[in-house]
Formats: C-alpha cells, sequence, structure tokens
C-alpha cells in the first residue's frame, strides 16, 4: 500500500484526520528532511527514509520500491501532494515501475500553502485564481512570464508560490511588473510568512509596495484583481452576491 499524503502546513491541528490515519498506519515514512522534522512523533517507531532538496525522485523511488516490496509506505508533503508536490512524480514511477498497477495507492488531500495564506487575509481568493510558481528550476522562466501575462490580462487574483530566494531575487520585482501592465499599483496584496507554523508573519501591502526584501521561499504573494478590496486588516475580493441594504 502506498500512500501519498499531504500534512498542511505540517502540524497537526491542519492535518485531516484521513491524513493522521495514513501516516499513522504506515511501516515506511518518505520525506524532504525538515517535512519528516514536522511530523514529530508521528514518525516515531517507523523506518524513515528522508532526503535534502532536489533529491524528490530519488526518495519517491525509494517509497515505491518500498511498496513493491509489499511494505505500507507514505509519501509525505507539506500542502497537498497534487499541488507543485509528489502525487505526480510518484504515479510517473509507478507507471514505470509498476505497469500491472499491483501496488494500491490513495492520494490523502491537504491544506494548499495558498488556502493557508489566504485564510490569514481574509477573502482573496473569492473569485477565479491562478496559482503561479516563479522558481525556475524545472519550468522555464519565458514560459513563466508567459503565464503571469495570461493571468494578469484575465483579471485573475494571483497566487505567488516560491517568490523569492537568495539566487532568484528579480524575479518577484519582475512578476509585479507584468501584474502592474494590468492592474493599479494600488492594487491590494498580501504576504505571508510560515502560514499556520510558527514564526507566522502577516503583511498587508499593495503590488506598487511589495517589499522584496520579507519575501522568500517560505512565503506566499498573493495579489488582488481590480475589485479586490481592503478592509480593516482583511483583503476582501467580492464574489458577486448582491446585499441587500442594512444587512
Amino acid at each position: 500500500m502506498l500512500f501519498i499524503v499531504g500534512i498542511g502546513p505540517g502540524g497537526r491541528d491542519h492535518m485531516t484526520l484521513r491524513a493522521l490515519e495514513a501516516v499513522g498506519s504506515a511501516e515506511v515514512v518518505v520525506g524532504y528532511t525538515k517535512y519528516i522534522d514536522l511530523l514529530g512523533d508521528l514518525a516515531s517507531g517507523k523506518d524513515v527514509v528522508a532526503t535534502g532538496m532536489t533529491r524528490e525522485a530519488e526518495r519517491c523511488r525509494a517509497a515505491v520500491e518500498a511498496a513493491l516490496a509489499g511494505r505500507r509506505v507514505a509519501v509525505v508533503c507539506t500542502g497537498d501532494p497534487g499541488v507543485y508536490a509528489m502525487a505526480g512524480l510518484v504515479l510517473e514511477l509507478l507507471e514505470r515501475l509498476d505497469p500491472g498497477g499491483s501496488v494500491p495507492v490513495e492520494i490523502v488531500p491537504g491544506v494548499t500553502a495558498v488556502s493557508a495564506a489566504a485564510s490569514l487575509l481574509g477573502a482573496p481568493l473569492m473569485t477565479d485564481f491562478a496559482v503561479v510558481s516563479l522558481s525556475d528550476l524545472l519550468t522555464p522562466w519565458e514560459a513563466i512570464e508567459r503565464r503571469l501575462e495570461a493571468a494578469a490580462a484575465a483579471d485573475f487574483v494571483v497566487a505567488l508560490y516560491n517568490p523569492r530566494s537568495r539566487k532568484r531575487v528579480r524575479h518577484l520585482e519582475r512578476a509585479c511588473e507584468i501584474l502592474a501592465s494590468h492592474r493599479g499599483p494600488d492594487t491590494p496584496a498580501g504576504i505571508v510568512r510560515h502560514a499556520l507554523r510558527p514564526g507566522q508573519e502577516v503583511r498587508l501591502t499593495t503590488l506598487g509596495e511589495v517589499p522584496g526584501e520579507a519575501v522568500d521561499m517560505m512565503s506566499v504573494v498573493i495579489v488582488g484583481n481590480r475589485s479586490t478590496r481592503r478592509w480593516r486588516d482583511w483583503l476582501i475580493t467580492p464574489r458577486g452576491y448582491e446585499l441587500e441594504q442594512g444587512t
């Protein structure tokens, strides 16, 4: 049995019951080292396969091989396993190594980073939105720019994953320039770092004043559309409901 488990932000409070059950029932737990650390005692007494960043294929292959050997395996990912995570890679490996489908697979959804960030900013995602990763490690930057341009032109609320790293210091600035070509610099925006984790930081700002120095790989940046407004410490993107006077 192979579980591909989304653990959300990582703490038990924001894991689904099914995620807790899947990890709890596994003999082998596989994941990025920092994600295994987030599990705490949930990983106690289990065989753990933990690897560092950029070694995703290695650990997913280890998980598939353990499952093919008859072991009960949980591959853990923060957020949701089907959103910028391991579900696709695991299924591709199974397609190659287990074409007959002998290993049962269950994908256990989790709270995404964009959902966690949005919950702390209010209601910025009440209408159509796009999520774009600014990491060009696996996707050419030219393709990322085209996606940003399309989302901006269509007036999507835009959430930016992996917005800035030590090597990628200009990507966020360029993304904001593309968005600003289709909406005003006063468009409400929010930055959430370590959403629903220790060290959480929430900052409200505008598209024209997104502070790059306050953003890193642990951050999600959400930029509103032309209808998004700020009320108190919340962002609201109207869904379009008609409100009666006095309600």
